[in-house]
């Protein structure tokens, strides 16, 4: 396992990062709640996560289709610095955010502000072509940011040929050069994902990432009961959304008993190798 400091964040080894979907934010198409009940819910949701034993949480707007590029109002960034505040105080577990789509030096911000401890950011090196436009590569840019605003302890995790991407301008380029890339752009962890959310993480990826890099590789989609072990196996750490929700998807509320059952599993099989 890479001597990390983001895996150092963590108590057990192949730490579980739970995904938390905001409600939409104010000003997004599909608004509908007030702050304080869309504060009310991440606390809830996050409090079911941290009983279950999950071992960190990310915050994400998720809701706020359709996504605007790289731009994101001050209302967006105001009530996710306060409802990550909230989460990080109310948990105790090591905590980040992202902010869609490609709002990094936002997350960047909401991180030091909420005293968060790393961010998850897509276009980090080279572009793709996403669902909102194209998204280019800002890691010379991002890390600078962190340095002017003091928040060089907030670690980076990059995304890498990401998810809902056309990825034909760089069909040259391939994962592992990719994740290379990267590592030589001073990510913190590079994360893997199937090709949407809620699609598997291929196991041959996260594989072939982890023997080309010296960082922590992240499985980011499609984890669930039936892909954990080998998940596990592949990756130093998961982050799970959709396996965590009411039948299995993204949009609906967090269920309590199948989080359950996910940890019951992790912690099965952490004992079966030495955890």
């Amino acid at each position: 396992m890479p001597g990390s400091s983001f895996l150092e964040l963590f108590a057990q080894p192949k730490p579980i990062l739970a995904m938390l979907h905001l409600a939409a934010l104010p000003g997004t198409p599909r608004a509908r709640l007030k702050p304080t009940e869309i504060l009310a819910q991440a606390l809830e949701e996050a409090r079911i996560c941290a009983s279950a034993g999950v071992d960190g949480l990310i915050l994400e707007n998720m809701a706020d289709r359709p996504y605007l590029n790289r731009a994101v109002g001050p209302e967006v960034c105001a009530l996710m610095a306060v409802a990550a505040a909230a989460v990080r105080q109310q948990s105790g577990l090591p905590c980040g955010v992202q902010v869609l789509a490609g709002a990094n030096r936002e997350a960047l911000a909401i991180a030091l502000a909420a005293g968060l401890d790393f961010v998850r950011v897509e276009g980090f090196v080279f572009a793709h072509v996403a669902d909102e436009g194209l998204i280019d590569a800002c890691a010379g840019s991002l890390l600078r940011y962190r340095r002017a605003i003091g928040a060089e302890h907030v670690l980076v995790l990059a995304d890498i040929k990401k998810k809902h991407s056309a990825h034909a301008l760089t069909a040259d380029v391939d994962l592992v050069e990719t994740a290379r890339a990267a590592a030589f752009f001073l990510a913190d962890g590079v994360v893997v994902t199937g090709t949407a959310t809620g699609q598997p993480t291929e196991v041959g990826d996260l594989r072939a990432v982890s023997e080309a890099v010296e960082l922590p590789v992240l499985a980011g989609s499609g984890v669930g009961l039936s892909n954990l072990p080998t998940s596990l196996s592949a990756a130093d750490a998961l982050i799970v959304g959709s396996a965590f929700k009411v039948s299995g998807h993204w949009s609906q509320p967090v269920d309590a008993a199948r989080v359950e059952s996910f940890m019951h599993a992790v912690r099965a099989w952490r004992a079966g190798h030495g955890s």
